[in-house]
């Protein structure tokens, strides 16, 4: 990359309170830390220009709102994902941290690596992933709920009004997840329809699932191949082996995508039943002595691939699932 191009990154260390950046003046690197707010937002496009192009981690949801800021200001933005980030400083042989220098490896890696320029998702997407981090934190509170009644009902005195109180609370509880989920299915219909019915075609994936891969996938939107979606879900396969002393087992990444691995490990169930590809690669797999959970996972894998090849081609599914012509890597 070019000097005029490396004088334009900026990188950002993000921050719940704060914003720790990096750019290049004359070479040399000059430091900038604001407030992670409106009044900060206006200082950094000030100092670093609004024609930079800034770099910055996915940082749960603080970079977000500078994010939006930043496109309205014309700005570009790369949005990196922490873990390359971590292991491009160690690849670097990066010592000590704080986030001026987290701030400037940041910078270093806009400098010598291009990325996808960031572009906001649609409100819906924006706000159904608030209804689904809610279902999700109700969904907890119900497995509360039922340990606590299962360790209730274990000793030998119980409490009716204890009890009582519990189930209608785990009561409530399912009407609330029942009625977001409902709701968050309806809101992305509306805008997603076609895509909906295209993913509630595979067998053994229903309107709720359907729903939250769209969710998860952002409408597909900027999923060049399956590979994609399958590393975000975290089920990528992972060995552990070393020479001929070491040799682990294979095991998925569980990098990300806790929700929808859950959700779709369920819908394995019934794909390996209704679903002709999914029928055929569990029975081929449990044939060849691989474990179960082992070929609910591939199961999975084969839906992603099916959701992602059905969706792009706009083709519903089709039990003989090589008609369709799914994209390509």
């Amino acid at each position: 990359m070019d000097t005029q191009v490396r004088q334009k990154v900026v990188g950002i260390d993000v921050s719940k309170d704060t914003l720790a950046a990096c750019h290049r003046v004359d070479e040399k690197a000059q430091h900038v830390e604001v407030e992670n707010s409106k009044a900060g937002f206006k200082q950094l496009v000030r100092r670093c220009g609004s024609d930079s192009l800034y770099v910055m981690e996915a940082t749960g949801i603080y970079y977000l709102q500078l994010a939006y800021y930043l496109v309205e200001q014309g700005a570009r933005i790369v949005v990196v994902n922490p873990v390359i980030i971590k292991r491009y400083i160690q690849m670097h042989l990066g010592k000590g941290k704080s986030d001026r220098k987290d701030a400037q490896w940041i910078m270093r890696y806009g400098e010598q690596n291009q990325g996808v320029c960031w572009q906001p998702e649609e409100p819906v997407i924006v706000e159904c992933r608030q209804l689904e981090q809610v279902i999700e934190q109700l969904i907890k509170q119900k497995t509360m709920i039922i340990n606590s009644l299962e360790a209730l009902e274990r000793q030998p005195v119980v409490s009716a009004l204890a009890v009582k109180s519990l189930k209608q609370t785990l009561k409530l509880l399912d009407k609330q997840v029942r009625q977001m989920e409902d709701k968050m299915v309806h809101a992305l219909e509306a805008v997603f329809k076609i895509e909906m019915e295209l993913l509630s075609s595979i067998p053994g994936i229903g309107r709720k699932t359907a729903g939250m891969l769209l969710l998860f996938a952002g409408g597909f939107r900027n999923m060049d191949n399956y590979r994609q979606l399958i590393a975000k879900a975290g089920l990528s396969p992972r060995e552990y082996t070393s020479g001929t002393s070491i040799r682990g087992k294979v095991r998925i990444t569980k990098m990300g995508g806790g929700l929808i691995r859950s959700k779709l490990f369920m819908c394995s169930f019934s794909a390996k039943k209704s679903n002709a590809a999914c029928k055929a690669l569990y029975e081929r797999l449990v044939a060849r002595g691989k474990n179960g959970k082992l070929a609910l996972i591939a199961v999975c894998n084969k839906l992603l691939k099916q959701a992602f090849a059905i969706v792009k081609s706009g083709i519903p599914y089709q039990a003989d699932f090589s008609k369709i012509k799914a994209c390509k890597a």
